[in-house]
């Protein structure tokens, strides 16, 4: 695993002619649903385009970036803001009943009128599973690119989202024809890495 986050790298141009298997999708897909989400409450939501008159309209809405319409997959991560809300026994019905109720409670009191926090917390959980899925797309032997260079009202509506979601960021998985470039330039440890708290300055 340690290995595959070292390989993967965001790549631009795919295979156009691959195909993702229906097997390869499915496998990929249940990696990323074992993304971790605050109170298990699975408020992503994957819309993958498969249509290719669609893709050309998202692909215009992207400024023409090839790797939507080269890529074997097009991944459109979208968050529920009312997950927390809806059905929310749902997600602890494996549960004991007594931890079901008690975590159905803290739900309801921690995302109640609290707007900015349901969209965080999406955010979150897109952040998360966008990750998830492109190095489990590595694992599989695919390539892939996260992107939020689109007009997400465009894409919205090509996707025909609902009026309670939201878009994150789009994940483009394929085979890539060129090798990735040189890491530009990671930043050292001593820039990003604080303890217990941040310097003076």
């Amino acid at each position: 695993m340690l290995d595959t986050i070292e390989a993967r790298r965001s790549t631009r141009h795919f295979d156009p002619e691959h195909r993702m298997s229906a097997a390869e999708f499915d496998a990929l897909m249940h990696y990323v649903r074992c993304a971790p989400t605050a109170f298990n409450i699975q408020n992503w939501r994957f819309v993958a385009v498969q249509d290719t008159e669609l893709r050309a309209e998202i692909r215009q809405a992207a400024w023409n970036q090839p790797q939507i319409t080269e890529a074997s997959l097009l991944l459109v991560l979208c968050l529920d803001l009312k997950s927390w809300a809806k059905s929310p026994h749902h997600y602890w019905r494996n549960a004991p009943p007594h931890v079901a109720e008690s975590m159905v409670r803290q739900i309801e009191h921690f995302y109640r009128d609290d707007a900015q926090l349901q969209r965080d917390e999406g955010m979150r959980s897109c952040g998360i599973a966008a990750q998830t899925a492109m190095l489990a797309a590595k694992g599989l032997g695919y390539d892939s690119c996260a992107m939020d260079g689109f007009d997400f009202k465009r894409v919205a509506h090509l996707i025909n989202l609902p009026p309670d979601h939201r878009i994150s960021l789009i994940v483009t998985i394929g085979k890539a024809v060129n090798p990735p470039y040189p890491r530009s330039g990671p930043v050292a440890n001593a820039d990003v890495v604080f303890r217990d708290t941040f310097p003076d300055v």
